[in-house]
């Protein structure tokens, strides 16, 4: 739950449709950007420390569940951040704990060591966590609240295009300079070429620090328009005439938003493992691994198409069309086989493209002086991610194809939330950026 922010972090100020926000949304795309690549990364990471460690699928998604875990954990105590210093600084000091935790995923591989490097991944998660506190709700009020789902699908789409990059950085630094990545499926690693291949996660997590840094010292010195006082959390006082539970669209959007996070999350763990499969595409992990591009590189595009489409046509019916779409393939997925299986996989990534960020501001539409409180509740539902490891379970038991029947679920929910979850009730008046 976001934390109420201190008058120094948020100078009243009236909104001037005439301020130029473009430099500011710009930098913040960076964020969306950098977070984006991080979190795939693992994406490239988990099949690499399967074979290293010798995981079972559910120890493998049990890794990402502790990424997500962080989002619960720390979502609280990133708004409390917030309030104490305010959105430039708590931004700048996410990039610093992202930073650390890529250090220490340097210390993890070079011991190397599964619970150093469970410890780092929950501490980058951290960071990340008080970027997606501060940044989402700033993109979602700075403008009119009718392109609000315009808006942050516009910036989601940066996010997308770190996605997109992310699994070739990591198919070429980690699984290409990997025993285990580059070896035929079903192949014998030995221990010594196990302790190698640990070594190789050291060089990109090197680079990924420093980056962080880098953009740190950038947003430290950037003039970012202030939260304006509308933005502020309604007085003790005042704030106990108002309920957020009366809003049915953040009601049913806190678990439509953990729901779709199983979803897109089980799908991007467990491709490179899928299209692996000698009777789906049968690649090599790198192979596999530059596949992914493409599922996240769908997801761009989806969000650049979304973000147009939502200047002309209801948020709640376009979710609705692509959560319907989103059903069709996985289920083509689950009882297809061959190159069907693996492009239909694929083409999921265009379908949950925009649901996040359209899932987010048709949750806090009508919120008024509550959307920061909103805001803070639809972040830890990103901890839904957590639960990928329910699917790393059905792949152990049931079978990896068969555990994408998780997802096709979790996409009615979706079209569940559009059709009707996610009508507001009880609106209050809109807030915006000063």
């Amino acid at each position: 739950m976001a934390g109420p922010i201190s008058s120094a972090a948020a100078p009243a100020a009236a909104y001037n449709p005439g301020t130029r926000y473009g430099p500011a949304l710009t930098l913040l795309a960076s964020l969306f950007f950098m977070w984006g690549f991080i979190t795939v990364i693992n994406n490239t990471l988990l099949p690499h420390l399967r074979s290293v460690f010798e995981l079972s699928y559910t120890q493998t998604t049990l890794i990402e569940s502790v990424w997500f875990i962080a989002y619960f954990v720390a979502s609280i105590p990133s708004a409390k951040l917030i309030e104490r210093i305010g959105y430039q600084k708590s931004l700048v000091t996410g990039l610093l704990i992202m930073a650390a935790g890529a250090l220490g995923m340097m210390l993890a591989a070079s011991i190397p060591s599964y619970g150093v490097t469970l410890v780092m991944l929950f501490v980058i998660a951290s960071g990340i966590t008080l970027l997606q506190v501060a940044a989402n709700p700033y993109v979602a009020v700075v403008g009119k609240p009718e392109t609000a789902s315009s808006r942050l699908n516009l910036v989601q789409a940066m996010n997308s295009a770190g996605t997109m990059l992310a699994p070739m950085f990591g198919a070429y630094l980690i699984l290409g300079r990997s025993k285990s990545g580059t070896a035929e499926a079903g192949a014998v690693i030995s221990q010594a070429e196990r302790l190698a291949d640990a070594q190789s996660v050291i060089l990109p997590y090197g680079l990924v620090a420093v980056v962080l840094v880098m953009l740190a010292v950038v947003i430290a010195r950037f003039p970012l328009p202030a939260m304006g006082a509308s933005a502020q959390r309604l007085a003790k006082e005042e704030r106990k005439k108002h309920s957020l539970w009366a809003h049915r669209n953040l009601v049913f959007g806190i678990p439509a938003i953990f729901i779709y996070l199983i979803a897109e999350i089980g799908v991007a763990n467990l491709f490179v493992n899928f299209v692996s499969q000698p009777d789906i595409a049968n690649l090599t992990h790198e192979q596999a691994g530059r596949y992914l591009s493409f599922l996240w590189g769908g997801m761009m595009v989806g969000r650049f198409a979304g973000s147009a489409i939502m200047q002309r046509f209801d948020a709640g019916n376009v979710l609705a069309t692509f959560s319907v779409g989103a059903f069709i393939v996985m289920m083509t997925t689950v009882f297809a086989h061959g190159p069907v299986a693996m492009w239909s996989l694929i083409l999921v990534g265009l379908f949950h493209s925009i649901m996040f960020p359209t899932i987010f501001t048709l949750g806090i539409k009508g919120l008024g002086p509550l959307t920061e409180e909103g805001s803070g509740l639809l972040i830890m539902a990103i901890a839904g991610g957590a639960l990928v490891v329910v699917q790393g379970y059905l792949a152990d038991h049931f079978g990896l194809q068969t555990s994408f029947l998780l997802t096709a679920v979790c996409e009615l929910y979706i079209l569940f939330y559009a059709l009707w979850g996610s009508k507001p009730t009880h609106a209050l008046p809109d807030q915006q950026i000063g």
